[in-house]
């Protein structure tokens, strides 16, 4: 009877390359949220939508090359990936705090894509607030990935 090899937990030379990368993702989609706040604050002051019952008025990539950018830059893409990083590097905070990250980025798309249906201010609110919290969950998985990393003072 043959002993199967027992799996080894990663080394410390392979989960610090991992946990750089997940800093970098981190930075990354930190940076993305910034430049996407930036579109959807242009979008907002220099877009005019057609008025709701207009046809084609909630067509995101109808009205203006600002609101098709700010629509496909979207970060849905990119939270997955940071995810994805969070759980190969076996992080619970920052599989915690990506994994809410990625929700609040899909709840801020849910509440563009009704405001530019309905051009409601609650839906523009609701955008903002799931945006900022996208940016704090990434904010304080970065923090803590960073805290991590230099260890206890």
């Amino acid at each position: 009877m043959t002993d199967s090899p027992a799996v080894a937990p990663p080394s410390a030379q392979t989960t610090q390359p991992r946990q750089t990368r997940l800093r970098q993702a981190s930075l990354a989609i930190l940076i993305g949220l910034i430049v996407q706040f930036a579109l959807g604050i242009s979008v907002n002051l220099y877009v005019t939508l057609p008025a709701v019952g207009h046809p084609g008025h909630a067509a995101w990539f109808g009205n203006g090359p600002l609101l098709a950018l700010h629509a496909a830059l979207g970060m849905v893409l990119d939270a997955i990936f940071v995810l994805i990083r969070a759980l190969r590097a076996r992080n619970r905070t920052l599989i915690v705090t990506s994994a809410a990250g990625l929700v609040a980025i899909l709840l801020a798309a849910f509440f563009g894509s009704r405001f530019t249906d309905k051009l409601t201010n609650g839906y523009s609110l609701g955008m903002a607030i799931a945006f900022a919290g996208a940016l704090a969950c990434y904010a304080i998985g970065l923090y803590a990935a960073s805290a991590r990393r230099s260890g206890p003072s």
